[in-house]
């Protein structure tokens, strides 16, 4: 039996009471994953996969990294793009020079690369903090967006520079369909994502979220603030490069530096912030929302525009895009800064009680 102070009266409830509801979001999470495994490639057409689906699942990957580091651990980061780029580089690096290497070793060996400079990267972290540290990891985005650009090791000697994804062979399944990139990519990202949340919920996240709270009190509880925030640009880097090079692999096929400049950066962070930080879910949100919405918005302004009399020219669907985006943008930070998790949470609770409130 469990209970609850509530002024003057003590509500008592069972442990069924208190387990039901995470019993709920766990079978909701599992008809989710089912329901994109087995309806979502016989029913979504070859766009919609490609260019809907795959991105946006690889940017959630993307920014469950970033939200470990800056959700989770406190630690503000500006250089997401810059470990993208380093595990597809890297990952590359594996498939090009040690070609019998499989395909999926090689990714993962990308996001562990990406970890290895995120370690480094890190270690001002336990100097300085809040803008500095910003600074520090924005440097890390210029840094490897000159290296990458400029060392031909890297791009393995083209002349222009951009370099193709070698074939997408997975222990003996060639991922060629958008159907096939699409499990693929959603396979890789539910085991990382499955992967994130334990990690959170354990010791490990727990140390993180105290560093997060009040680093100094952490430390006088046991806490070494050294492992908690170097592990945790170590985990945040690999995610992320694992996802800079499914991103370069199966969404690109064909990328140069500037695919990983610092707007994709600037993407993640928004996505973090949109979607909650410290949130698992929120990240898949604020990924939705950052990549479908400007591709709904180019759609959907023309026809509106031509229900007032105006034509509008490409230039200017783009820009009243931009516009309305960056609104709606302010408009979620204003209403619910909590990000679009903690909507869905209330949405959640309203359903479970209605329609009787009280």
């Amino acid at each position: 039996m469990f209970y609850r102070e509530a002024g003057q009266f003590k509500v008592t409830y069972s442990a069924d009471m208190a387990i039901f509801p995470i019993a709920q979001d766990r079978i909701a999470v599992l008809g989710i994953v089912a329901a994109a495994f087995l309806l979502v490639p016989f029913v979504a057409t070859e766009y919609f996969l490609n260019s809907i689906m795959v991105p946006t699942l690889i940017l959630a990957l993307a920014a469950v990294g970033l939200n470990i580091l800056v959700g989770y651990c406190g630690q503000v980061s500006l250089g997401s793009g810059a470990f993208m780029a380093i595990g597809a580089y890297a990952s590359y690096s594996f498939a090009i020079r040690v070609p019998e290497l499989p395909l999926l070793v090689s990714i993962l060996l990308g996001g562990v690369v990406s970890a290895m400079v995120g370690i480094a990267f890190g270690i001002p972290s336990l100097r300085i903090k809040g803008f500095y540290l910003a600074v520090a990891t924005l440097a890390a985005q210029f840094f490897f967006d000159w290296l990458f650009a400029r060392v031909g090791w890297f791009t393995n000697y083209t002349p222009s520079g951009s370099v193709n994804a070698p074939r997408l062979d997975v222990f003996g399944w060639t991922v060629n369909t958008p159907v096939e990139k699409y499990l693929f990519v959603l396979g890789v990202v539910c085991v990382l994502a499955l992967l994130a949340k334990n990690l959170v919920r354990g010791h490990v996240g727990r140390q993180w979220m105290a560093i997060r709270d009040m680093d100094i009190a952490a430390e006088i509880i046991g806490i070494r603030p050294m492992y908690a925030k170097l592990s945790a640009f170590a985990v945040s880097s690999f995610f992320v490069g694992v996802a800079g090079a499914l991103w370069a692999f199966v969404h690109l096929g064909s990328w140069e530096p500037l695919a990983f400049s610092i707007d994709r950066s600037f993407q993640l962070l928004f996505a973090v912030i949109i979607g909650g930080l410290g949130s698992i879910l929120g990240c898949f949100l604020g990924a939705a929302f950052m990549w479908i919405l400007p591709i709904f918005l180019d759609i959907a302004l023309p026809p509106l525009g031509e229900l007032v009399g105006w034509k509008m020219d490409k230039a200017t669907v783009s820009h009243f895009s931009f516009m309305i985006f960056g609104a709606l943008i302010v408009f979620f930070l204003i209403v619910e800064p909590h990000g679009l998790a903690r909507l869905w949470s209330l949405l959640k609770e309203k359903l479970r009680l209605w329609p009787f409130p009280y």
